[in-house]
């Protein structure tokens, strides 16, 4: 096995890839305040954005799940790569090359199963492109494209590829860069023949699907002979670095656009994608194989950042089935804060048919919000009933009343059941609407949460959540309800955070001056990585030592939520920092006065009378000290 990687080469990665442009591959983030950035965490679900980024750090912190960490550690979390394999992939885009100890230079059959993976799926992509481009046997390919209205500078732009008719073209291929059958298998380009692995993919246009990062992790083949028997599309299986229900087509392409305009448009197929894109609708996006479903949602979700204003357009076929998925989007829409809509072209034409039928214009026009979602569903249903009879008017209200009340405007929600009435025929318009009222409330009472808890939180608020009982620390539960607590944490942030104005005084600060036990194990772990001093001379090494000199994952969760979460000041200057550290300084003074005055009082009923009146000139020193700090702050300490 390779040795481990050379501490500075780690520490030169660190310091090349910016946290925040790595994170921006996966999420969209806007600004928090105090230098920090925020957005909604990847790690789990919510709907108010509590994941905060600190480029000047290097560090990001969620105070919903409490996930944190350097650069490394977010693209070993976001990608369940091992801490080798998330270096590498960050060496790699920062072309740094990395040294092993204990073994040298790190050969490529060496590395991590998943940057295997992705390897081999790079260099199939590119090989496959070659096919299309010069192969003969590909003509067919072309003709299909050029069919479509897409030329070579199209295939090139979404690196459309040909698979070869042979049975083992691309196996020997890999195998020539290194490759081994089992990693072959794995990786799903190669499958089990008689002989050994032979090509998963044969005689198919073949588009490689990135990851939201870039990486090609999968390939969509489509059918072009006859003679093949298999499905109108295959599609990589399930492997190590491919979920199909995880990905979506274009999402690489798209997802600047997306954040930028707050806007998606969903399509059905990669061809659909291509036109959209090709007609000026940067914004498309495609399922691969699958429906669309909770965790395309989530991808799409952090892109949108769920602002109120956000649109999400599902474009489907006309038939039946473009109905069905359709109302199968419906179902997830209340995952969405966006709002959503659906668009059918005329004649029930996919976005690539059109294209070629009336142009870019044509697509473009298309993907403008035109249909509500919900109001899509609600006429779906309503189709179904005869409402020329009482009994066919009730149970059409019965399936579409629940429709109207999961709309998640209040305002829009009364209208629709309005409409909802007028569609039905209900003369009663005001029983239609309660109605809806009531199931509304009902699913809201049924989820267990108000209206309150969806709105976004301030500093304050995450300060209290993170600072909320919780099982990172042993010892008395962190609350904000206790000062002294408070005021502790406070010191923490500003001596990881703002080391120059809390040095060297806070050095001089024992661990028994932090009552809490996870914010001394805080402190113990400055002290080791040579205290806030070294700080200043080195702010980002000084917390990866910190980081590292943490005893246990639970202290280095806490270091890193420290060090993101914003200081409650708005000018944060040495004035502010003086005030914190005499507070902390004042109690600890105050707290050992009370321990002298105690033992004073069983010295009085009989002790020493030369140990009582040391302990009483030390009381006397304490006490001058405590007038020192009161008086003149921190020119005391």
């Amino acid at each position: 096995m390779a040795g481990r990687i050379n501490d500075e080469d780690v520490k030169a990665v660190r310091d090349a890839v910016p946290i925040d442009a790595v994170v921006s591959e996966y999420l969209q983030l806007r600004g928090a305040g105090g230098g920090n950035l925020k957005g909604l965490c990847p790690f789990h679900d919510e709907k108010s954005p509590s994941f905060q980024v600190s480029p000047s750090k290097g560090l990001f912190h969620c105070f919903g799940c409490q996930e944190g960490g350097d650069t490394i550690t977010f693209v070993m979390k976001v990608d369940h790569l091992s801490f080798s394999e998330a270096v590498e992939r960050l060496a790699a885009q920062a072309g740094i090359t990395l040294r092993y100890e204990e073994g040298g230079y790190n050969p490529a059959h060496q590395r991590g199963e998943r940057i295997r993976l992705v390897e081999a799926h790079k260099i199939a992509a590119q090989w496959y492109a070659e096919q299309l481009a010069t192969g003969p046997e590909a003509e067919t390919g072309r003709i299909f494209l050029a069919e479509r209205g897409f030329d070579q500078a199209a295939a090139v732009h979404f690196g459309v590829g040909y698979s070869p008719q042979g049975w083992d073209h691309l196996t020997r291929y890999l195998r020539g860069k290194g490759f081994t059958d089992k990693e072959l298998i794995l990786s799903g380009l190669s499958q089990e023949g008689r002989r050994g692995p032979i090509d998963r993919f044969r005689g198919r246009l073949m588009w490689p699907i990135r990851d939201i990062g870039g990486e090609v992790v999968g390939f969509g083949a489509r059918k072009l002979y006859e003679a093949d028997n298999g499905p109108k599309y295959l599609n990589t299986p399930d492997t190590a670095i491919y979920k199909k229900s995880q990905v979506l087509y274009g999402i690489d392409l798209a997802k600047k656009e997306i954040a930028k305009s707050s806007r998606a448009v969903v399509v059905e197929g990669y061809t659909d994608v291509m036109a959209c894109h090709l007609a000026g609708v940067t914004t498309a996006i495609a399922t691969c194989g699958t429906a669309f479903g909770g965790e395309h949602i989530k991808i799409l979700r952090r892109l949108l950042m769920d602002n109120g204003s956000a649109r999400v357009i599902f474009t489907f076929d006309g038939d039946a089935a473009g109905q069905k998925a359709a109302l199968r989007a419906f179902e997830d829409d209340q995952k969405f804060a966006a709002e959503t809509y659906i668009a059918i072209a005329p004649d029930g034409m996919d976005p690539c048919e059109l294209r070629l039928a009336k142009g870019d214009d044509a697509v473009a026009d298309l993907a403008e919000p035109r249909t509500p979602l919900f109001e899509f569903a609600l006429r779906q249903i309503v189709n179904r009933y005869d409402l020329d009879t009482p009994a066919g008017r009730a149970a059409a209200l019965d399936e579409a009343a629940p429709i109207v009340a999961r709309i998640k405007n209040s305002g829009a929600q009364h209208e629709v059941a309005v409409e909802l009435a007028g569609m039905l025929g209900i003369l009663d318009t005001q029983f239609v609407v309660r109605r809806v009222a009531q199931l509304a409330r009902w699913a809201r009472d049924r989820g267990g949460r108000g209206p309150q808890q969806d709105r976004p939180r301030g500093p304050e608020q995450q300060w209290a959540a993170a600072a909320a009982p919780r099982p990172a620390a042993s010892g008395p539960a962190l609350t904000l309800r206790n000062p002294v607590h408070a005021a502790e944490r406070e010191l923490l942030k500003l001596a990881l955070q703002r080391p120059e104005l809390v040095s060297p005084a806070f050095d001089a600060y024992g661990l028994d001056e932090f009552t809490a036990p996870p914010y001394a194990a805080v402190r113990q772990a400055v002290a080791e990585s040579g205290g806030a001093e070294y700080g200043v001379q080195d702010p980002q090494e000084y917390l990866v030592r910190v980081r590292e000199a943490a005893p246990d994952d639970t202290v280095r969760a806490m270091v890193t939520e420290l060090a993101v979460e914003p200081i409650l000041r708005r000018t944060v200057d040495e004035t502010y920092a003086g005030t914190v550290l005499v507070q902390i300084r004042r109690r600890a003074v105050e707290r050992r006065i009370r321990d002298i005055q105690s033992q004073m009082t069983r010295l009085a009923a009989g002790g020493d009378p030369a140990q009582l009146a040391a302990v009483q000139n030390e009381l006397w020193i304490l006490q001058q000290y405590d007038q020192a700090l009161r008086e003149r702050g921190a020119e005391a300490l």
